[in-house]
């Protein structure tokens, strides 16, 4: 399922683009849609197979629901048997069951089509429940107890509510507000423990906020955003920490548990590429650090990192040679992170430990170059430099 256009046809700018009070939800039978692609039903456009709108609409791929008016996010609940709307311009968070939506359609259960033809399924069959939570309802999350959490927008805070009886809610306490707490400030993402999984954890919920404006010391024009995290176990939902963002603006993110990171890699075996997570053809052991000069116009050199020098540190090459790096960081500890640069040639590299990096120039320029570790890595580290010394032709000696 994915967020349609709005009502009004606007693609271009939003003015009058939010009269109407409801906007449209696509929804896609993608069996359907498999059955038309393999009966040839489709175009081919830039070398994707489309399936035309006309056809769609006729064949019973694509339905339309109505939705809260401006709709922004639309998230599913863990069990799979809720769909949630937030509306930016309506107070309320719509909330659908999914087995009414596929009976409707199967069944035809439609109130009529859009301008395109696209049949729209009939409102009160599919809808489960509405929910008033606030105003400028975005995104929702869920703690896989029942519960969804929606980000409000304008009223800067994080609304909870319950789902249906699909979701183990008893009926009489169904869809029903159950708490919200204020977040500081225009909240627009959040993040539950697992909450986009079938396993939601219902612990942690992380507010992604996009201004901060009292919170930090001033430093500067350019504020921080804000994240905060929120308990979800206690039994009124509370800011338990600030923390002030720097960059970009927040948003989409995940949240898992961090015993799913144990098969994660600290370190590459050394020799490692790391495209491939397979031993590099190109990797070089220590103390075996080589330059092959053997293809004429080439100059390939097999180059270590260690703490605290490049070996071979001093490389000599004719002037229009194509030079190949081949360098690999020989460090195990986790922390020993190398960088290889060679400002004259404008190139930069970064090293993990066991990592092995290709970088290629044409050494077209004369003169005596330094290359050096861009990462400090050890007491040593203004020494772990070399020199490419690139000698000139015999045109530009004379």
């Amino acid at each position: 399922m994915a967020v349609g256009g709005n009502a009004e046809g606007g693609v271009a700018i939003e003015t009058g683009a939010s009269q109407a009070s409801f906007d449209f939800l696509h929804v896609v039978d993608w069996k359907k849609a498999e059955e038309v692609i393999a009966a040839g039903s489709f175009e081919e456009r830039n070398g994707i197979r489309v399936i035309p709108l006309e056809t769609a609409a006729a064949e019973g791929v694509l339905f339309l629901v109505r939705e809260p008016k401006s709709p922004h996010g639309v998230d599913v609940d863990p069990t799979g048997d809720y769909v949630v709307v937030g509306g930016k311009l309506d107070p309320n968070v719509t909330i659908y069951d999914t087995e009414d939506i596929r009976t409707a359609m199967a069944e035809g259960n439609v109130e009529g089509e859009d301008p395109f033809g696209v049949p729209i399924l009939d409102y009160d069959s599919i809808l489960a429940g509405q929910v008033e939570v606030g105003l400028g309802p975005l995104h929702t999350q869920f703690d896989g107890k029942g519960h969804g959490f929606t980000s409000l927008f304008l009223d800067s805070a994080v609304a909870k509510f319950t789902l249906g009886e699909k979701a183990g809610v008893k009926a009489d306490e169904a869809f029903k507000l159950v708490d919200k707490v204020d977040v500081h400030y225009n909240i627009g993402h959040l993040a539950a423990s697992e909450g986009d999984t079938v396993a939601a954890d219902g612990k942690w919920l992380v507010a992604l906020n996009k201004w901060s404006q009292d919170r930090f010391p001033v430093l500067g024009t350019l504020k921080p955003q804000n994240f905060q995290l929120i308990d979800l176990e206690a039994e009124k939902m509370r800011v338990l920490y600030d923390m002030p963002v720097g960059f970009g603006e927040p948003h989409y993110v995940q949240m898992i548990r961090t015993d799913r990171l144990k098969s994660a890699i600290e370190v590459y075996e050394p020799g490692t590429d790391p495209l491939t997570m397979a031993p590099s053809e190109v990797a070089t052991e220590a103390g075996a650090g080589r330059i092959d000069t053997s293809t004429p116009g080439e100059v390939h050199v097999y180059m270590t990192a260690m703490r605290s020098q490049f070996t071979p540190d001093t490389i000599r090459v004719k002037q229009g040679d194509r030079v190949v790096f081949h360098v690999t960081n020989i460090e195990t500890e986790p922390d020993a992170t190398h960088g290889f640069a060679v400002p004259g040639y404008n190139v930069q590299a970064s090293l993990d430990p066991g990592e092995v990096v290709t970088v290629e120039i044409t050494a077209d320029k004369p003169g005596s170059y330094a290359f050096y570790c861009t990462e400090f890595c050890s007491a040593l580290h203004l020494e772990m430099q070399g020199w490419l010394l690139v000698e000139p032709s015999i045109a530009t000696t004379t």
